[in-house]
C-alpha cells in the first residue's frame, strides 16, 4: 500500500510540474501551432494531476503542492532559444514515453476500482496521443540536425582536445604554434565530416530511390511478385501470417501505399545535414583551441583547454542523453572521463614525440 502511494504522489507531482512546463512553455512560443498544443496539453496534464491528487485523498493522503524549479524552466526556456524547438519536442517525446510506461505497469500491478481503471487507462491513451504529436513535431523541426550538430561538436571536442593536449607536450612554450595547429586540423576534420555527412546522407537517399524505382517496375511488370516482397516484408517484422494476408490484399491495388511501406524514406537533407556536421565541429574546435591563442605557454593554456572542453562536453552530454532518453549523469561521466583519457593519452604521444625527435628544439 505505501509502495503504491509513493508512486501515486511521485505520478502527481510530475503532472503537476509538466503542467506548468507546458503553460510556461506555450506563454513563450512564438510558433502558433505549437504554442496552441503545448497549452492544450497544459490543461490535460492539468487533469492529470487532479485525478492523482483524488486518489490519494482516498487513501488517506494529502499530498503537498511541488515546488516549481525555476531554473529547470530557466533551461528548457534556454535550450529553445539556443537549439529551438525540435530539441524541447524531443525533451517532452521522451517524457511522455517514460510515463506511458509507468502507468501501465501502475494499471496491471495495483488493485484500483473499475472507475480509476478506466480514468486511467484514459490517462495513457493521453500520454500516448501527446508521444505521437511529438513524434510528428520532430520530423517538422529537422531533430535529426540537432543530432548532427550535437554529434559533430562532440567529435570536435574530443579530437582538438586530445590533438592540443599531445601538442601542448611538444609545443611548451609556443602556445600559438599549438593553437594554430589545432585550427588547421580542426578546419580539415570539419571539411571531412561534412563532407562525410553530405555523402552518408545522400548514399542513403539515391539506394532509397533506386529500390522505389524497382519496386515500382516490379509493381508495373509483375504485381503479384510486388505483393510478394511485402508480405515478405510484414512477415519478417513478426506480424501474423493471416493479419499480413488481409493487409497485402486491402493495399494490393494500391501502387503508392504498397511502395511507401517497402521504402521507408528518411526525409534528411544531405546540404543541411553536411552544414550542421560541419559547423558543430567547428563549434567544438572553439573550446579547447581558444585557450592557446591567450595565455603565455602550453602549460599555462591546458588547464584551461580542458577544463572548457570538460564543460561543453558535459553541456553535449546532457542534450545528447535528453534526445536519446538515457541517464544524464551517466552520459555526462561516461564522455568526460573518455575525452579527458583521450587527451592523457594524446599528452603521453606527445612527449614521447618530444623524446624521441626532440621538435621543440628544432
Amino acid at each position: 500500500m505505501e509502495e503504491m502511494l509513493n508512486l501515486a504522489t511521485k505520478f502527481y507531482e510530475d503532472e503537476y510540474k509538466d503542467s506548468i512546463l507546458y503553460t510556461y512553455l506555450g506563454n513563450s512560443e512564438k510558433d502558433p501551432k505549437l504554442r496552441e498544443e503545448f497549452l492544450r496539453l497544459s490543461k490535460i496534464e492539468s487533469n492529470h494531476a487532479r485525478f492523482w491528487h483524488e486518489f490519494l485523498i482516498k487513501r488517506g493522503r494529502t499530498p503537498k503542492k511541488p515546488k516549481i524549479n525555476k531554473i529547470n524552466l530557466f533551461f528548457v526556456k534556454l535550450l529553445r532559444k539556443l537549439l529551438g524547438p525540435g530539441i524541447i519536442v524531443s525533451l517532452l517525446e521522451m517524457g511522455e514515453n517514460s510515463a506511458i510506461q509507468k502507468y501501465f505497469n501502475f494499471l496491471t500491478k495495483y488493485q484500483l476500482s473499475e472507475e480509476e481503471r478506466k480514468i486511467l487507462s484514459k490517462v495513457i491513451l493521453d500520454e500516448l496521443e501527446h508521444e505521437r504529436f511529438f513524434h510528428e513535431s520532430k520530423k517538422r523541426f529537422h531533430t535529426e540536425n540537432i543530432r548532427d550538430f550535437v554529434l559533430g561538436m562532440n567529435d570536435g571536442l574530443v579530437e582538438l582536445l586530445g590533438a592540443v593536449t599531445g601538442l601542448s607536450a611538444v609545443y611548451l612554450h609556443n602556445p600559438r604554434v599549438v593553437g594554430i595547429s589545432g585550427l588547421i586540423v580542426g578546419v580539415a576534420g570539419a571539411l571531412s565530416m561534412g563532407i562525410g555527412a553530405f555523402i552518408s546522407v545522400r548514399s542513403q537517399r539515391q539506394v532509397n530511390e533506386s529500390v522505389r524505382q524497382r519496386m515500382e517496375v516490379l509493381f508495373k511488370v509483375s504485381p503479384e511478385k510486388a505483393k510478394e516482397e511485402l508480405s515478405r516484408k510484414l512477415l519478417e517484422t513478426g506480424i501474423p501470417e493471416e493479419v499480413v494476408e488481409e493487409v497485402v490484399e486491402k493495399l494490393s491495388s494500391n501502387e503508392d501505399a504498397l511502395i511507401n511501406l517497402l521504402v521507408q524514406e528518411s526525409g534528411e537533407n544531405e546540404l543541411r545535414s553536411a552544414l550542421y556536421t560541419g559547423l558543430a565541429y567547428l563549434t567544438g574546435v572553439a573550446f579547447p583551441v581558444l585557450p592557446y591563442f591567450i595565455a603565455s605557454s602550453s602549460l599555462t593554456a591546458l588547464p584551461f583547454s580542458i577544463l572548457l572542453a570538460g564543460t561543453a562536453l558535459a553541456i553535449v552530454a546532457s542534450v545528447i542523453s535528453a534526445i536519446s532518453g538515457i541517464s544524464i549523469k551517466k552520459k555526462v561521466v561516461e564522455m568526460i572521463s573518455t575525452g579527458l583519457g583521450a587527451a592523457f593519452l594524446s599528452y603521453l604521444f606527445g612527449r614521447l614525440m618530444e623524446s624521441l625527435f626532440h621538435i621543440s628544439t628544432l
